[in-house]
C-alpha cells in the first residue's frame, strides 16, 4: 500500500517538489522494514542511470543508502523484533528515503537537463537538506540495542558520521556550465546571438546530442510554463521562457538534420488539425483567438474580448495590441451590435459561449514574449530559418518548415516574429514540392501562420492562394489536402477574401472533393471552409452549381461522425436560405432524409439546422413542402422536444415551424366543411 502510493505521488507531483507521506503510526514494523528496503534498493539501482549534472552528490547519497541497505537486509535475515525507538527512526529514513527518490528522479529525467542545470544550488541544497534527515534519524537510532553483527554497527556509525560532516557543494564543472548558460541568456537580454560554439558546448556538457533530446527539454520547459500559469504562480516564467527561447534556438541551429525517429512523425495535434466548430474569425478575440463573449472596442478603435484586454493591461501594457499604438486611454465601450451579432450566430449554430474554447488553452499570455531574451531567442531563430529557406538545400528547407511548423503551434509572438522575417514567400514556393514530407510541413507551417491577422494578408499578398488551392486539388497526401482546406477556411474569415476564393474556379469543386473521398479530418476541414466561403452570398450559387448539395446529402447517410453530420447539416441550412438551395435539396428528394435526421439524431445543434433547413424548405417551397410535413404524425414530437431543450433560437424556429403546419392544418379543414 505504501509503494503505491509514493508512485502515485512521483506521477502527480512537480519537478523539485517533494510529496512524501510520513508513514502511520499503526504500521507493522515488519511492513515499514519492507518498504524501507524497497525504497533503498531504489535509490541505489539509480547507479546504473545517467546524470548529465550533479554527479558527485548522487555518488555520495546512493552510497550512503546502500551502506544502509546492508543494515536493514541484516534485521530483516535475522527476524529482529524492533522496538518503538528504532520504529521511529526507521519512520524518518523511510520520509527521507521518499524525498531522495524524488530528488534522483528529477536528476536523471529526460528533458529537465537544462532545468536542473540552472537549478544547481536550490538542487545541492535539497541533497545537503536530506542528507541531514538521514543524520539526525540516526541520531535517534539505539543501535546498541539491535543484534546484528559488529560489522554493521560499524558502518551504521560512520554513515551517521559523514553524513552530519557532509560538505555538499555545486560541481565546479557544473557551476562553469551554468554560468555559460546565463551568460548567454545575458547576452540576448541585450540583443546579442549567441555564439554557435558555446551552444554547441553546453548542449555537449548536458549530453543533448539529437534533435530529439534538446526536442524534450522544450517540450519539458512548455509544460513548466503552462504548470506555473494554471496554478497563478508565474514568478519563475519570465525565466522559464528565457531558457525555453534559448533551447529553441539551439534546436533550430544547432541540430541541421531531424532525427530518424522524427523524419515522419510531427505531432498528431500537427497532422489532423481539425477545425472544431463554425466559428468565424470575425467574432474571435485576436489576443486570446477565441469567441468574444463580450467585445469591448479600446481607444484605437479595436474590438477585443473584455477579460482578455484587461489580462493585457493589467500585465503593464500601455499599447493596442493589434495595432501596436499607444493606447490614450484604458476606457471600454461595449460593442453591443457585435455582441448580439455573436449571440445570434452561437444560437443558430448550436454554439456554447460557455464552452466555445473547450478544446484549445488560452494563449493570450503568448501574444508578448516571455521575457526579453526569449523575444531575442526568436527573431534570430526566424531570420535563421527564413535564410534556411530561401537559400537551403531540400532537406535543410524541409527542417526549417518543420521547425516553423512546430513553433507557431500555440505561441502567437512565434507566429509574428516568423512572418515578419520573410518566412511566407518560400514556405509557399515549397508547397510546390516533389518531396511529400516538404510540402505537408509547409502547408502546416502556412496553416499555423494563416491564423495571424497580419499572416492572411502577406499569404494572400504573396500570390499564395493558387499554390494553397494546388495542394488542396492535388496535393501529395490526404494530411496537406486537409490542411490546405483548414487554411482556405482561416484565409475565408477576411471579408475581401471569400469572393477572391470563390472566383478562384477550382477552389470550391476541390473542397467538395475532399469532402466526397477526404478522410474524416479533410471532410470536416472541407465542410467548414465552405460554411466560411458561404458568408459570401455569390459563394452559394457556385457550390449548389458544382453539386454540394448531393455531396453534403450523402454525409448524412454515410457519416457515423456526429460533428461532421452537424457541420454538413449547417452547411445544407445556409445554402437551404434562397430559393436556388431549396429547390436544389427538394430536387435531390432529401425531405424525407432532413425530417429523418430531425428525428433521429442526439445533437441539439443538428436538430436545430434540420429545423432552420425544413423552415426555409416551407417558406421557398410552399404548399408542397408543408403538405408532406404536416402528414408526418411524428414531426411534431420532435418539433416539441425542442421547445424544452433547445437554445432560445431554436426554440424560436421550431415555434415557428410548428405554426405553419397548424395553420396549414387548420386551413384543410376549413376547405373540408
Amino acid at each position: 500500500m505504501i509503494q503505491k502510493f509514493n508512485r502515485k505521488l512521483q506521477n502527480d507531483r512537480r519537478i523539485l517538489s517533494f510529496p512524501a507521506v510520513h508513514p502511520c503510526e499503526a504500521i507493522c514494523p515488519a511492513t515499514l522494514l519492507a518498504s524501507l528496503t524497497s525504497l533503498a534498493h531504489n535509490i541505489c539501482n539509480y547507479q546504473s542511470k545517467s546524470f548529465a549534472t550533479q554527479r558527485r552528490n548522487v555518488r555520495e547519497t546512493i552510497r550512503q543508502i546502500a551502506i544502509l541497505l546492508v543494515f536493514f537486509d541484516a534485521i530483516h535475515d535475522r527476524g529482529l523484533t524492533l522496538s518503538d525507538s528504532v520504529l521511529l527512526c526507521f519512520s524518518e529514513l523511510h520520509l527521507t528515503f521518499q524525498k531522495i527518490q524524488f530528488l534522483l528522479e528529477d536528476c536523471s529525467r529526460e528533458g529537465s537537463r537544462l532545468w536542473i542545470l540552472v537549478k544547481s544550488q536550490h538542487v545541492v541544497t535539497q541533497f545537503r537538506v536530506l542528507i541531514r534527515g538521514i543524520a539526525t534519524a540516526l541520531d535517534i537510532l539505539p543501535l546498541n540495542s539491535i543484534d546484528v553483527c559488529s560489522e554493521v554497527k560499524e558502518l551504521v556509525e560512520l554513515v551517521a558520521k559523514q553524513a552530519r560532516k557532509a560538505k555538499l557543494e555545486v560541481d565546479s564543472d557544473d557551476e562553469h556550465a551554468m554560468n555559460r548558460v546565463l551568460t548567454t541568456l545575458d547576452l540576448l537580454d541585450k540583443g546579442v546571438e549567441p555564439e554557435f560554439q558555446i551552444l554547441k558546448w553546453v548542449l555537449d556538457y548536458l549530453d543533448i546530442k539529437s534533435w530529439n533530446d534538446c526536442n524534450k527539454e522544450i517540450k519539458f520547459l512548455e509544460d513548466e510554463i503552462e504548470v506555473q500559469c494554471s496554478t497563478c504562480d508565474e514568478r519563475e516564467v519570465p525565466f522559464l521562457s528565457s531558457l525555453l527561447g534559448f533551447m529553441s534556438y539551439c534546436r533550430g541551429v544547432v541540430f541541421q538534420v531531424l532525427d530518424d525517429e522524427n523524419r515522419d512523425q510531427i505531432d498528431v495535434r500537427c497532422i489532423m488539425e481539425t477545425l472544431s466548430c463554425l466559428n468565424p474569425d470575425d467574432f474571435r478575440c485576436p489576443i486570446s483567438l477565441e469567441l468574444m463573449t463580450d467585445p469591448v472596442t479600446v481607444a484605437t478603435g479595436q474590438t477585443y474580448d473584455r477579460s482578455s484586454i484587461q489580462k493585457w493591461l493589467k500585465a503593464g501594457n500601455t499599447t493596442c495590441p493589434k495595432t501596436g499604438e499607444k493606447l490614450k486611454n484604458t476606457e471600454f465601450v461595449p460593442n453591443t451590435a457585435l455582441k448580439k451579432l455573436i449571440q445570434q450566430f452561437c444560437a443558430d449554430h448550436g454554439i456554447s459561449l460557455g464552452k466555445s474554447g473547450r478544446h484549445s488553452r488560452d494563449i493570450t499570455r503568448t501574444i508578448i514574449p516571455g521575457s526579453p531574451a526569449a523575444a531575442a531567442a526568436m527573431r534570430f531563430l526566424s531570420r535563421f530559418l527564413a535564410r534556411r529557406l530561401f537559400f537551403g538545400e531540400g532537406e535543410e528547407k524541409n527542417k526549417a518548415a518543420y521547425e516553423i511548423r512546430l513553433l507557431t503551434k500555440s505561441n502567437i509572438f512565434n507566429r509574428a516574429c516568423l512572418i515578419e522575417a520573410g518566412t511566407i514567400p518560400p514556405l509557399l514556393k515549397l508547397l510546390a514540392s516533389y518531396d511529400r514530407s516538404a510540402q505537408e510541413n509547409a502547408i502546416g507551417a502556412l496553416l499555423k501562420l494563416s491564423k495571424h491577422t497580419s499572416g492572411k494578408k502577406v499569404m494572400v499578398e504573396s500570390g499564395g492562394l493558387n499554390p494553397i488551392l494546388a495542394v488542396l486539388n492535388k496535393g501529395l497526401s490526404m494530411e496537406a489536402k486537409q490542411m490546405a482546406a483548414a487554411t482556405i477556411f482561416y484565409l475565408s474569415s477576411v471579408k475581401g477574401y471569400r469572393k477572391l476564393i470563390g472566383d478562384t474556379p477550382e477552389s470550391i469543386p476541390s473542397l467538395l472533393e475532399l469532402i466526397k473521398d477526404g478522410t474524416n479530418c479533410g471532410k470536416k476541414n472541407a465542410v467548414v471552409a465552405i460554411f466560411g466561403l458561404l458568408l459570401y452570398p455569390e459563394n452559394k450559387k457556385k457550390a449548389l452549381a458544382s453539386g454540394a448539395v448531393q455531396i453534403l446529402l450523402n454525409i448524412l447517410t454515410t457519416s457515423d461522425k456526429v460533428e461532421l453530420i452537424a457541420d454538413s447539416l449547417a452547411v445544407l441550412a445556409t445554402l437551404a436560405e434562397d430559393a436556388e438551395g431549396t429547390f436544389a435539396i427538394l430536387e435531390a428528394r432529401a425531405l424525407r432524409l432532413i425530417i429523418g435526421s430531425l428525428q433521429c439524431l442526439t445533437c441539439r445543434a443538428g436538430k436545430e439546422y434540420c429545423v432552420s433547413i425544413l423552415l426555409s424548405l416551407c417558406n421557398n417551397g410552399g404548399d408542397e413542402v408543408i403538405g408532406v410535413l404536416a402528414k408526418d404524425p411524428s414531426l411534431m414530437a420532435a418539433l416539441y422536444s425542442l421547445l424544452t431543450d433547445g437554445t432560445s433560437h431554436g426554440s424560436k424556429k421550431a415555434c415557428t415551424l410548428m405554426k405553419i403546419l397548424h395553420e396549414f392544418q387548420e386551413t384543410r379543414t376549413v376547405r373540408a366543411w
